[in-house]
């Protein structure tokens, strides 16, 4: 099973941003710990990190073909990106939305997500966790399927 861990603007410069927002992990090491889980259930991961959105969608049309999934943080394309909402409705895969920080107890722009209405589920808050959380979820919805 092949899921697409995308990842929007400015989520590159993790490790250096707000390290009280944010954390210390770098994308890097998230996609480590994300690749060392995805081996132990026998999962493939296709990681795509774009600070441009015309990227990201390019990469979920051409890649969503051979996926069963797909984990996003779409930093803050989220919240107002609706070519990347359809680009995610279009590829017919189940989505999981992922937010380091809690959305919901920062500015109020972020506390509207235009992806999450048509996400499986959203996680918010929970660090680099969120990441390794959605994956398990994810992975669990699509074995039951098989």
């Amino acid at each position: 099973m092949k899921i697409l861990i995308i990842n929007g603007p400015n989520l590159n410069m993790l490790g250096k941003r707000d390290k009280n927002i944010y954390g210390d992990r770098t994308l890097n090491e998230i996609n480590s710990l994300l690749q060392s889980e995805a081996n132990r259930m026998k999962a493939e991961l296709l990681f795509f990190q774009s600070n441009s959105e015309g990227n990201i969608i390019d990469f979920i049309q051409q890649e969503s073909i051979n996926a069963r999934g797909i984990i996003i943080n779409a930093g803050a394309l989220t919240h107002y990106s609706l070519a990347l909402r359809d680009a995610l409705i279009d590829s017919t895969l189940p989505v999981i939305e992922v937010h380091i920080s809690n959305i919901y107890s920062r500015e109020e722009w972020r506390a509207k997500s235009v992806i999450a209405p048509i996400a499986k589920g959203q996680i918010s808050g929970l660090g680099w966790h969120g990441y390794v959380a959605a994956l398990q979820v994810l992975a669990d919805e699509l074995n039951k399927k098989d």
